[in-house]
């Protein structure tokens, strides 16, 4: 696996521009687009791989791929509620967190 396979790509349409733009998501911002999208997609694969380059030839550290870990500011009632229920189900609070996210994103 190269090093630039680690990072998100993501090609999506843009009403705004009526093309398809690409992107890496925490690396690189929109870089590049045009009306087929497998070759934007293509193109930003090459972007990636280029910056991953410049960035080993530079010496610059590359952001780090996705760690598991992120903070997320909620109000003190929610977070309230949240750990009751965590321990009314007997589950760590990170548990019920997690579980919660998931079910979000896989209906």
């Amino acid at each position: 696996m190269k090093t630039a396979d680690r990072y998100i790509k993501l090609v999506e349409w843009s009403e705004e521009d009526q093309c398809y733009v690409g992107s890496s998501p925490g690396f690189i911002g929109p870089c590049c687009h045009g009306s087929d999208e497998a070759k934007v997609y293509k193109q930003l694969c090459g972007i990636v791989e280029e910056w991953v380059e410049i960035h080993q030839q530079d010496g610059i550290p590359l952001p780090e791929s996705f760690s598991g870990k992120f903070v997320i500011r909620v109000g003190k009632d929610l977070h309230k509620a949240l750990a009751i229920k965590a321990v009314k189900s007997g589950e760590s609070l990170n548990h019920l967190c997690t579980s919660l996210l998931q079910k979000s994103i896989t209906k």
